[in-house]
């Protein structure tokens, strides 16, 4: 099967009927409509096999995978998904592993409303890069600039859990079927990341910088920071976390984990303190829980980290992942 074969017969279908795409999947460029009002967002994420996924992982988990963690940097601009391009370095045409991996891309695409326009592919290891466009109200969005002394500090979900899904598929006595609920649903976190796409847009009239957290909080915070030119404090205890976290380790690894664990693919967002209480009451009815973990401090005092009110060491936990640190794959 040849590269333009492949493409039709696995990917074209992913192509839905839209009145907003001029030209899709087939020609030299995809040409789409933006609405009126709107302006235009655009991100991109690669995986990489043996970076951030182990050989053999199975063709629907890394769909999944990349799916969840291109989509989030949408949810973190406040943006509606629309259109997305994939881009497949393959090291052979499997054609079992296409099927499998194409039909989940299909699902993830159809879940979080957004339509494949358009992409390439090439033979070597095993790369998968997705480049994701939504749609914000023109000029709005949300940013990582735009922190403010006095801001909360907030995260969605529960943090950790990703890291704790890598460590599990990490010992060698790992067996799926054997596992128990709880160890699963912490797989589940790894290979299926939600983004929080509706918490994005309710936030996006309330928060004053967003970030998705990929590489730990205290890293993806940092950059917060640095654009908006702030300090923070955050508070080890007040870190949100799940059940199956709490008893997969032990309570000290599972804050290390939230902190700097990585690809948990929440929101980290600031809020003004004197818009907390009205954000509170949008949050009542939403699925999505949201912890405030700090707050923003003068750029002068850094990025404090305290444990039950008492600061800790900047040398007590890791900054967060690296990717051209040594040591650092799935």
């Amino acid at each position: 099967m040849d590269e333009f074969a492949l493409i039709r017969h696995y990917f074209s279908r992913l192509t839905d009927d839209d009145a907003s795409i001029v030209v899709g999947i087939g020609d030299d460029c995809a040409q789409v409509r933006v609405p009126s009002g709107m302006d235009l967002v655009l991100s991109i994420d690669t995986l990489v096999e043996g970076t951030h996924f182990l050989p053999g992982t199975e063709p629907a988990h890394i769909a999944s995978r990349l799916m969840g963690a291109a989509v989030s940097d949408l949810a973190a601009m406040g943006a509606q998904p629309a259109w997305f391009t994939l881009a497949l370095t393959l090291p052979r045409a499997d054609e079992a592993w296409l099927a499998a991996f194409s039909e989940q891309l299909g699902r993830c695409a159809r879940q979080f409303g957004i339509r494949l326009v358009g992409g390439d592919t090439t033979r070597g290891p095993l790369t998968l890069s997705v480049q994701v466009q939504g749609l914000v109200p023109a000029g709005r969005g949300l940013h990582r600039r735009g922190a403010r002394e006095g801001d909360l500090v907030c995260v969605t979900g529960t943090l950790g859990d990703s890291r704790a899904g890598l460590d599990i598929q990490l010992r060698p006595d790992a067996q799926p079927d054997r596992l128990p609920a709880s160890s699963l649903a912490l797989l589940q976190r790894f290979f299926a990341p939600e983004p929080r796409l509706a918490t994005g847009l309710l936030i996006a009239d309330y928060a004053s910088s967003c970030i998705d957290i990929s590489d730990g909080l205290l890293a993806d915070l940092g950059h917060i920071l640095k654009a908006s030119q702030v300090g923070a404090r955050i508070e080890r205890q007040q870190l949100p976390l799940s059940g199956a976290l709490r008893t997969y380790t032990d309570i000290q690894q599972a804050r290390d984990w939230a902190l700097c664990g990585g690809e948990d693919f929440e929101l980290c967002f600031t809020v003004p303190a004197a818009r907390w209480d009205a954000l509170c009451v949008k949050l009542q009815s939403h699925e999505v829980p949201v912890s405030c973990v700090g707050e923003i401090l003068p750029a002068s005092d850094g990025l404090c980290l305290e444990d039950g009110g008492v600061k800790l060491s900047s040398g007590t936990v890791d900054a967060g992942y690296n990717h051209f640190a040594q040591g650092n794959s799935a």
